[in-house]
Protein backbone atom coordinates (compact mmCIF):
# COMPACT_ATOMS: atom_id res chain seq x y z
CA UNK A 1 0.00 0.00 0.00
CA UNK A 2 1.13 3.84 -0.14
CA UNK A 3 2.08 5.62 -3.24
CA UNK A 4 4.22 3.96 -5.43
CA UNK A 5 6.66 6.40 -7.93
CA UNK A 6 7.40 3.80 -10.64
CA UNK A 7 3.71 3.51 -10.92
CA UNK A 8 3.30 7.42 -11.70
CA UNK A 9 6.71 7.72 -13.08
CA UNK A 10 5.32 8.65 -17.08
CA UNK A 11 1.86 8.14 -16.01
CA UNK A 12 -0.44 10.25 -18.53
CA UNK A 13 -2.64 12.22 -16.49
CA UNK A 14 -5.20 14.61 -17.44
CA UNK A 15 -6.48 16.96 -14.88
CA UNK A 16 -9.45 18.87 -15.56
CA UNK A 17 -9.58 22.46 -12.84
CA UNK A 18 -5.65 22.14 -12.66
CA UNK A 19 -5.21 25.95 -12.35
CA UNK A 20 -7.41 26.13 -8.77
CA UNK A 21 -6.22 25.67 -5.43
CA UNK A 22 -6.20 21.53 -5.04
CA UNK A 23 -5.39 21.45 -8.61
CA UNK A 24 -2.45 23.31 -7.87
CA UNK A 25 -1.45 21.38 -5.68
CA UNK A 26 -2.05 17.53 -7.05
CA UNK A 27 -0.01 19.19 -10.33
CA UNK A 28 2.95 19.33 -8.20
CA UNK A 29 2.62 16.32 -6.20
CA UNK A 30 2.26 14.33 -9.83
CA UNK A 31 5.24 16.41 -10.97
CA UNK A 32 7.05 15.14 -8.16
CA UNK A 33 6.49 11.35 -9.31
CA UNK A 34 7.48 11.75 -12.50
CA UNK A 35 3.83 11.96 -13.71
CA UNK A 36 2.98 13.72 -17.57
CA UNK A 37 0.32 15.60 -16.45
CA UNK A 38 -2.35 17.70 -19.10
CA UNK A 39 -4.35 20.63 -17.89
CA UNK A 40 -8.31 21.24 -19.02
CA UNK A 41 -9.05 25.06 -17.54
CA UNK A 42 -9.66 28.02 -18.88
CA UNK A 43 -7.24 29.67 -16.52
CA UNK A 44 -6.56 30.56 -13.05
CA UNK A 45 -9.99 31.06 -11.15
CA UNK A 46 -7.87 33.81 -8.76
CA UNK A 47 -5.46 36.81 -8.91
CA UNK A 48 -2.91 35.58 -7.51
CA UNK A 49 -2.89 31.81 -8.29
CA UNK A 50 -0.68 29.09 -6.54
CA UNK A 51 -0.91 27.85 -10.42
CA UNK A 52 0.69 31.03 -11.69
CA UNK A 53 3.36 31.91 -8.48
CA UNK A 54 4.83 28.25 -8.92
CA UNK A 55 5.11 28.66 -12.32
CA UNK A 56 3.18 25.83 -13.52
CA UNK A 57 2.29 27.05 -16.78
CA UNK A 58 5.82 25.62 -18.18
CA UNK A 59 5.37 22.54 -17.38
CA UNK A 60 1.69 21.08 -18.03
CA UNK A 61 -0.04 21.43 -21.82
CA UNK A 62 -2.95 23.28 -21.42
CA UNK A 63 -6.16 22.94 -22.73
CA UNK A 64 -7.34 26.27 -21.82
CA UNK A 65 -11.18 25.42 -22.34
CA UNK A 66 -14.34 25.10 -20.29
CA UNK A 67 -15.62 22.19 -18.77
CA UNK A 68 -18.95 23.32 -20.10
CA UNK A 69 -17.82 23.27 -24.08
CA UNK A 70 -18.31 19.08 -25.15
CA UNK A 71 -17.32 19.12 -28.43
CA UNK A 72 -13.61 20.84 -27.03
CA UNK A 73 -13.43 18.64 -24.22
CA UNK A 74 -13.74 15.29 -26.27
CA UNK A 75 -11.49 16.65 -28.10
CA UNK A 76 -9.23 17.58 -25.24
CA UNK A 77 -9.37 13.98 -24.42
CA UNK A 78 -8.75 12.13 -27.67
CA UNK A 79 -5.36 14.38 -27.92
CA UNK A 80 -3.89 13.88 -23.86
CA UNK A 81 -4.72 10.17 -24.40
CA UNK A 82 -4.74 9.67 -20.73
CA UNK A 83 -4.37 7.11 -18.62
CA UNK A 84 -5.91 8.40 -16.01
CA UNK A 85 -8.64 11.32 -15.73
CA UNK A 86 -8.84 13.50 -12.28
CA UNK A 87 -11.91 15.48 -12.38
CA UNK A 88 -11.69 18.91 -10.50
CA UNK A 89 -12.95 21.71 -12.72
CA UNK A 90 -16.44 22.98 -10.32
CA UNK A 91 -17.80 26.06 -9.54
CA UNK A 92 -16.67 25.25 -5.84
CA UNK A 93 -18.36 28.03 -3.75
CA UNK A 94 -21.11 27.58 -1.80
CA UNK A 95 -22.37 30.93 -1.50
CA UNK A 96 -21.62 32.18 -5.18
CA UNK A 97 -24.23 29.44 -5.66
CA UNK A 98 -27.06 31.65 -4.80
CA UNK A 99 -26.12 34.79 -6.86
CA UNK A 100 -24.86 31.92 -9.68
CA UNK A 101 -27.52 29.49 -9.46
CA UNK A 102 -27.24 28.08 -13.12
CA UNK A 103 -23.77 28.23 -13.88
CA UNK A 104 -23.20 26.16 -10.50
CA UNK A 105 -26.04 23.60 -12.33
CA UNK A 106 -24.24 23.90 -15.42
CA UNK A 107 -20.33 23.89 -14.30
CA UNK A 108 -20.77 20.90 -11.66
CA UNK A 109 -23.57 18.68 -13.39
CA UNK A 110 -23.17 19.32 -16.89
CA UNK A 111 -19.04 19.57 -16.64
CA UNK A 112 -19.22 16.24 -15.25
CA UNK A 113 -21.44 14.76 -18.11
CA UNK A 114 -19.09 16.18 -20.74
CA UNK A 115 -15.85 14.92 -19.06
CA UNK A 116 -17.26 10.86 -18.23
CA UNK A 117 -18.88 11.09 -21.95
CA UNK A 118 -15.72 12.22 -23.38
CA UNK A 119 -13.85 9.57 -21.71
CA UNK A 120 -17.00 7.30 -23.03
CA UNK A 121 -16.26 8.21 -27.14
CA UNK A 122 -12.33 8.86 -26.60
CA UNK A 123 -10.85 7.71 -23.85
CA UNK A 124 -9.48 4.51 -25.35
CA UNK A 125 -6.85 4.06 -23.04
CA UNK A 126 -7.68 5.24 -19.48
CA UNK A 127 -7.57 3.27 -17.34
CA UNK A 128 -9.03 5.37 -14.01
CA UNK A 129 -11.13 8.18 -13.46
CA UNK A 130 -11.69 9.85 -10.12
CA UNK A 131 -14.46 12.29 -10.08
CA UNK A 132 -13.71 14.57 -7.09
CA UNK A 133 -16.81 16.32 -5.44
CA UNK A 134 -17.05 17.36 -1.86
CA UNK A 135 -18.48 16.32 1.80
CA UNK A 136 -21.32 18.60 1.10
CA UNK A 137 -22.95 16.27 -1.55
CA UNK A 138 -24.69 14.62 1.69
CA UNK A 139 -28.27 15.44 2.34
CA UNK A 140 -26.92 17.32 5.71
CA UNK A 141 -29.33 16.65 8.93
CA UNK A 142 -26.35 18.05 11.15
CA UNK A 143 -26.40 14.51 12.74
CA UNK A 144 -23.78 14.01 15.48
CA UNK A 145 -21.66 11.38 13.46
CA UNK A 146 -20.12 11.51 9.87
CA UNK A 147 -21.87 10.56 6.99
CA UNK A 148 -21.15 7.28 4.96
CA UNK A 149 -20.96 7.04 0.88
CA UNK A 150 -24.35 5.32 0.84
CA UNK A 151 -25.63 8.35 2.69
CA UNK A 152 -28.74 10.16 0.72
CA UNK A 153 -27.50 12.87 -1.91
CA UNK A 154 -28.61 16.75 -1.65
CA UNK A 155 -28.22 20.07 -0.42
CA UNK A 156 -29.89 22.90 0.53
CA UNK A 157 -28.08 25.33 -1.95
CA UNK A 158 -27.58 24.86 -5.21
CA UNK A 159 -23.33 23.96 -4.28
CA UNK A 160 -24.47 21.32 -2.37
CA UNK A 161 -27.27 19.96 -4.58
CA UNK A 162 -25.02 20.38 -7.63
CA UNK A 163 -22.55 18.11 -5.83
CA UNK A 164 -24.70 15.20 -4.88
CA UNK A 165 -26.37 15.29 -8.17
CA UNK A 166 -23.01 14.69 -9.81
CA UNK A 167 -22.42 11.93 -7.77
CA UNK A 168 -26.02 10.52 -9.26
CA UNK A 169 -24.12 11.20 -12.62
CA UNK A 170 -21.03 9.48 -11.76
CA UNK A 171 -23.15 6.15 -10.51
CA UNK A 172 -25.22 6.35 -13.47
CA UNK A 173 -22.54 6.60 -16.02
CA UNK A 174 -20.22 4.31 -13.99
CA UNK A 175 -23.48 1.46 -14.11
CA UNK A 176 -24.02 2.02 -17.89
CA UNK A 177 -21.29 2.44 -19.73
CA UNK A 178 -18.01 1.73 -17.30
CA UNK A 179 -19.42 -1.36 -15.98
CA UNK A 180 -17.67 -3.93 -18.45
CA UNK A 181 -13.60 -5.43 -18.64
CA UNK A 182 -11.65 -3.45 -20.12
CA UNK A 183 -13.54 -0.41 -19.92
CA UNK A 184 -12.57 2.76 -17.95
CA UNK A 185 -12.87 2.27 -13.51
CA UNK A 186 -14.73 5.47 -12.41
CA UNK A 187 -14.83 6.70 -8.93
CA UNK A 188 -15.54 9.47 -6.93
CA UNK A 189 -14.31 11.32 -4.03
CA UNK A 190 -15.33 13.24 -1.33
CA UNK A 191 -13.28 16.12 1.13
CA UNK A 192 -14.56 19.10 2.39
CA UNK A 193 -12.98 21.91 4.45
CA UNK A 194 -9.68 21.35 2.82
CA UNK A 195 -7.24 24.26 3.90
CA UNK A 196 -3.75 25.07 2.61
CA UNK A 197 -1.34 27.79 1.53
CA UNK A 198 -1.96 29.48 -1.83
CA UNK A 199 -5.78 29.40 -1.72
CA UNK A 200 -6.78 33.07 -2.62
CA UNK A 201 -10.77 31.59 -2.92
CA UNK A 202 -13.53 34.06 -1.54
CA UNK A 203 -15.49 33.29 1.02
CA UNK A 204 -13.45 30.44 2.76
CA UNK A 205 -11.59 30.84 5.82
CA UNK A 206 -8.21 30.67 5.52
CA UNK A 207 -8.18 33.07 2.31
CA UNK A 208 -10.49 35.51 4.49
CA UNK A 209 -7.83 35.24 7.94
CA UNK A 210 -4.39 35.98 5.81
CA UNK A 211 -5.96 38.46 3.42
CA UNK A 212 -7.02 40.68 6.36
CA UNK A 213 -4.07 39.37 8.78
CA UNK A 214 -1.79 40.80 5.65
CA UNK A 215 -3.43 43.79 5.18
CA UNK A 216 -3.97 44.77 8.82
CA UNK A 217 -7.54 44.32 9.03
CA UNK A 218 -9.68 42.31 11.62
CA UNK A 219 -10.81 39.06 9.95
CA UNK A 220 -14.81 39.16 9.58
CA UNK A 221 -16.30 35.79 10.48
CA UNK A 222 -19.69 34.71 9.52
CA UNK A 223 -20.87 31.77 11.89
CA UNK A 224 -17.90 31.13 14.98
CA UNK A 225 -20.10 28.05 16.15
CA UNK A 226 -19.75 26.21 12.83
CA UNK A 227 -18.23 23.08 13.09
CA UNK A 228 -16.38 21.52 10.24
CA UNK A 229 -14.19 18.82 9.21
CA UNK A 230 -10.58 20.66 8.59
CA UNK A 231 -7.70 18.89 6.85
CA UNK A 232 -4.67 20.29 5.36
CA UNK A 233 -5.08 19.60 1.40
CA UNK A 234 -2.09 17.02 1.30
CA UNK A 235 -4.23 14.47 3.25
CA UNK A 236 -7.47 14.14 0.62
CA UNK A 237 -4.36 14.34 -2.33
CA UNK A 238 -2.79 11.18 -1.03
CA UNK A 239 -6.26 9.21 -0.84
CA UNK A 240 -7.31 10.59 -4.68
CA UNK A 241 -3.31 9.43 -5.72
CA UNK A 242 -3.89 5.97 -3.54
CA UNK A 243 -7.57 5.35 -4.59
CA UNK A 244 -6.23 6.24 -8.80
CA UNK A 245 -3.13 4.01 -8.19
CA UNK A 246 -5.13 1.26 -6.86
CA UNK A 247 -7.87 1.26 -9.17
CA UNK A 248 -6.05 0.44 -11.96
CA UNK A 249 -5.59 -2.70 -10.44
CA UNK A 250 -8.83 -3.54 -8.58
CA UNK A 251 -12.11 -3.11 -10.26
CA UNK A 252 -13.71 -3.73 -7.00
CA UNK A 253 -12.71 0.01 -5.98
CA UNK A 254 -14.79 1.64 -8.49
CA UNK A 255 -17.01 3.06 -5.96
CA UNK A 256 -17.30 6.51 -3.70
CA UNK A 257 -14.93 7.21 -0.87
CA UNK A 258 -14.54 10.11 1.83
CA UNK A 259 -11.24 11.06 2.77
CA UNK A 260 -11.99 13.42 6.22
CA UNK A 261 -9.85 13.94 8.87
CA UNK A 262 -9.52 12.14 12.30
CA UNK A 263 -12.86 12.93 14.38
CA UNK A 264 -10.79 15.44 17.04
CA UNK A 265 -10.11 17.83 13.77
CA UNK A 266 -13.63 18.37 13.34
CA UNK A 267 -13.37 21.75 15.05
CA UNK A 268 -15.09 25.45 15.46
CA UNK A 269 -14.72 28.03 13.00
CA UNK A 270 -13.45 30.73 16.21
CA UNK A 271 -11.30 27.70 17.61
CA UNK A 272 -9.17 27.70 13.80
CA UNK A 273 -9.17 31.76 13.84
CA UNK A 274 -7.22 31.32 17.54
CA UNK A 275 -4.94 28.64 16.83
CA UNK A 276 -3.74 30.46 13.52
CA UNK A 277 -3.42 33.56 15.85
CA UNK A 278 -1.55 31.79 18.58
CA UNK A 279 1.10 30.80 15.46
CA UNK A 280 1.18 34.08 13.89
CA UNK A 281 4.06 36.48 14.68
CA UNK A 282 1.57 39.34 14.95
CA UNK A 283 -1.93 39.73 16.58
CA UNK A 284 -4.89 38.54 14.96
CA UNK A 285 -7.88 40.10 15.44
CA UNK A 286 -11.43 38.24 14.16
CA UNK A 287 -15.10 40.60 14.36
CA UNK A 288 -18.48 39.25 13.42
CA UNK A 289 -19.72 39.71 10.01
CA UNK A 290 -23.23 40.90 9.95
CA UNK A 291 -24.04 39.90 6.88
CA UNK A 292 -26.60 39.11 5.18
CA UNK A 293 -25.40 35.69 4.81
CA UNK A 294 -26.99 32.56 3.02
CA UNK A 295 -28.09 29.33 4.27
CA UNK A 296 -25.19 27.34 6.22
CA UNK A 297 -24.93 23.89 7.79
CA UNK A 298 -23.60 24.40 11.60
CA UNK A 299 -22.08 20.85 11.75
CA UNK A 300 -20.43 18.18 9.11
CA UNK A 301 -18.39 15.43 9.76
CA UNK A 302 -17.31 12.29 7.53
CA UNK A 303 -16.97 8.91 8.29
CA UNK A 304 -13.80 7.44 5.90
CA UNK A 305 -14.01 4.51 7.37
CA UNK A 306 -14.07 2.89 4.35
CA UNK A 307 -10.86 4.61 2.85
CA UNK A 308 -8.81 3.04 6.44
CA UNK A 309 -10.62 0.05 5.35
CA UNK A 310 -9.94 -1.09 1.53
CA UNK A 311 -6.65 1.26 0.59
CA UNK A 312 -4.69 1.26 4.34
CA UNK A 313 -5.48 5.59 3.92
CA UNK A 314 -4.68 7.96 7.25
CA UNK A 315 -4.82 11.46 7.11
CA UNK A 316 -1.50 11.89 7.51
CA UNK A 317 -1.26 15.24 9.03
CA UNK A 318 -3.49 16.17 12.18
CA UNK A 319 -4.71 19.53 12.41
CA UNK A 320 -1.73 20.49 14.44
CA UNK A 321 0.56 20.00 11.62
CA UNK A 322 -1.42 21.68 8.82
CA UNK A 323 -1.70 25.04 10.81
CA UNK A 324 1.64 24.95 11.27
CA UNK A 325 2.30 24.46 7.72
CA UNK A 326 -0.40 26.78 6.97
CA UNK A 327 1.39 29.71 8.42
CA UNK A 328 4.81 28.41 7.37
CA UNK A 329 3.65 28.89 4.09
CA UNK A 330 2.02 32.51 4.20
CA UNK A 331 4.60 33.64 6.03
CA UNK A 332 7.03 32.59 3.39
CA UNK A 333 5.27 34.25 0.55
CA UNK A 334 4.84 37.68 3.12
CA UNK A 335 9.04 37.65 3.02
CA UNK A 336 9.05 36.78 -0.26
CA UNK A 337 10.11 33.20 -0.49
CA UNK A 338 9.96 31.30 -3.36
CA UNK A 339 6.25 29.76 -4.04
CA UNK A 340 7.24 26.69 -5.47
CA UNK A 341 9.80 25.84 -3.43
CA UNK A 342 7.96 26.27 -0.34
CA UNK A 343 4.92 24.46 -1.65
CA UNK A 344 7.49 21.58 -3.14
CA UNK A 345 9.03 21.30 0.72
CA UNK A 346 5.81 20.74 2.46
CA UNK A 347 5.24 18.01 -0.41
CA UNK A 348 8.61 16.55 0.64
CA UNK A 349 7.92 16.17 4.39
CA UNK A 350 4.67 15.47 3.90
CA UNK A 351 6.09 12.40 1.89
CA UNK A 352 8.83 11.59 3.82
CA UNK A 353 6.12 10.50 6.97
CA UNK A 354 3.24 9.81 4.55
CA UNK A 355 4.10 5.49 4.96
CA UNK A 356 4.08 5.75 8.77
CA UNK A 357 1.23 8.21 9.50
CA UNK A 358 1.53 9.87 12.94
CA UNK A 359 -0.82 12.73 14.67
CA UNK A 360 -0.37 15.49 17.06
CA UNK A 361 -3.07 17.31 19.46
CA UNK A 362 -3.68 20.93 18.37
Amino acid sequence: MGIDPAFWAGTRVLMTGNTGFKGAWLTLCLLELGAEVHGLAPGAPTDPSLYDLAGLAGDVPQAAIDIRDYDRVVGTVREARPDIVIHMAAQPIVRESFTAPRETYEVNVMGTVNLLDAVRVAGDRVRAVINVTSDKCYDNREWEWGYREDEPMGGYDPYSSSKGCSELVTSAFRSSFFADAGTARVASVRAGNVIGGGDWAADRLIPDIMRATLAGEAVPIRRPDAIRPWQHVLNPLSGYLELAQRLCEDASLATAFNFGPDDRDARPVQWLVEQIGARWPDPIAWEIDAGPHPHEATYLTLDSRRARARLGWEPNWGLAEGLDAIVEWYLALRDGASVRDTTLGQIQRFARTYDNPHRSDA
